[in-house]
């Protein structure tokens, strides 16, 4: 058998078929709504937020909510 060449760029995919930097840190308003309202309740426990939110992992709102929301308070 032939090799195949493979040099093209290697995009992974997400659940949902979207590339993971094209979908990296877009949230629609109801998550970003949700994850807030979330986030007030129970801290920063990434896991439990993530459960409420289809698609989305824990790391995922971790990445978006300390890039959105960090500061130095």
């Amino acid at each position: 058998m032939a090799d195949i060449d493979q040099s093209s760029e290697d995009v992974s995919l997400d659940s949902r078929g979207e590339s993971n930097q094209d979908s990296k840190m877009e949230f629609s308003e109801d998550e970003e709504a949700l994850i807030a309202i979330m986030f007030n309740l129970v801290g920063e426990r990434w896991v439990l937020i993530a459960g409420r939110i289809p698609g989305r992992t824990a790391e995922e709102i971790e990445k978006y909510w300390t890039s959105r929301y960090s500061s130095s308070e």
